[in-house]
């Protein structure tokens, strides 16, 4: 008998990271029976990577306004699951990762004793502020999931100290290099604003634990290295939010090899991604796909819920400290000795086979 799956995604990391899970489910209509649901918590860029890969949704809530609070967002996906599910009942939802969609879809989840399964289960950094608020997003998903899909052994074991049963946690790899990868393999390099053959550093900055000070610290920082060296462009896809647009214009607009541009779609960020010389940045899901490039990643926080990256090598944290983030550029851009330790380690983050592993376990689970 088919199982009906729901699959929930709601911002850009989480259509990249489930859509390997969409596509693998769709290759077994005969075991599944799959409903998408988007909650639209990020709008044109959620979009943007359901379109890459070909995914439409069978429900949209819909939900994005302009400067949207973490309270609004988690009563008006509440409120939309609660009615759907009044009318049907799936045997699994899945979700992924740790945003205000995935702790809310745990949540309508637990108060409709569905069963909840949880992609990319296990992450922490053991503070509830930082990032905010992803980190109590993840930790009550997995409170409340059924079964703990972790991309790593580190992950695992976060979970089994918290006291999960061992009997539903499953180590699989990460999502999000089975993304990576499918999307290198299937599309043409696309046009590019940096010349061909300069040097260029990728960053992208948005988490709202650098907002304030933190950020303009950190822009103060690429600026005095883009000053200094005029030969290196820093490539910069600004984020919409206010709290991030602002600042970024003030500080760095005007300079001749700092490029401030829209935000990339998924496409272009990967190529841009294989053509950077390194990354500067505060994501959670670069962390994770540099490193399958062989790009050094240096990480705009102090604190990482990915240390499995910064015990390999492959990312180093330099938070959002202006001397820290001027002398690690100048030391992996110079030193080709240093950037070969960084760039030449092997990803913790698996081989891009998670989503596979992820519905065979569904599979028998159900």
């Amino acid at each position: 008998m088919k199982k009906n799956v729901l699959v929930i995604v709601g911002t850009r990391p989480e259509a990249v990271k489930m859509a390997p899970v969409i596509k693998t489910l769709e290759k077994s209509p005969d075991r599944f029976e799959l409903t998408v649901m988007a909650s639209g918590q990020h709008r044109r860029m959620l979009d943007q990577v359901l379109n890459l890969f070909k995914i439409v949704p069978d429900l949209d809530l819909d939900i994005m306004v302009p400067d949207q609070t973490v309270t609004r967002v988690t009563c008006r996906v509440l409120e939309e699951l609660e009615a759907y599910f009044r009318g049907r009942r799936p045997d699994a939802v899945l979700a992924q990762g740790d945003t205000t969609t995935v702790m809310a879809a745990a949540m309508a989840c637990f108060y409709a004793g569905i069963p909840f399964g949880h992609v990319e289960a296990g992450l922490r950094t053991f503070d509830l502020t930082a990032p905010y608020p992803e980190e109590f997003n993840r930790r009550l998903a997995g409170l409340l999931a059924a079964w703990h899909f972790a991309p790593t052994r580190w992950a695992a074991d976060n979970l089994l100290k918290e006291g999960t049963d061992p009997g539903k946690v499953y180590v699989t790899g990460n999502t999000v290099i089975d993304a990576l990868f499918y999307t290198l393999k299937t599309t043409t390099p696309p046009g590019s604003p940096i010349p061909e053959g300069r040097r260029y550093v990728l960053m992208t900055c948005h988490r709202r634990e650098n907002f304030g000070r933190p950020i303009r610290e950190i822009f103060a920082a690429v600026k005095e290295f883009a000053l200094a060296h005029p030969e290196i462009s820093v490539w910069y896809p600004v984020h919409p939010n206010p709290h991030v647009r602002g600042p970024a214009g003030e500080i760095l607009q005007g300079l001749d090899n700092v490029l401030l541009t829209d935000p990339l779609d998924y496409l272009h960020f990967v190529h841009a991604m294989n053509r950077a010389e390194l990354l500067l940045s505060d994501s959670g899901g670069v962390q994770e796909e540099a490193p399958s490039l062989g790009k050094p990643v240096l990480v705009l926080r102090e604190k990482t819920e990915r240390p499995e990256a910064v015990a390999a090598g492959t990312c180093r944290l330099v938070g959002s400290d202006k001397n820290r983030i001027v002398a690690a550029l100048e030391e992996l851009l110079f030193d080709p000795r240093a950037y070969r330790e960084m760039s030449e380690k092997s990803n913790p983050y698996g081989d891009g086979r998670a989503a596979a592993a992820i519905v065979e376990i569904l599979s028998a689970c159900l």
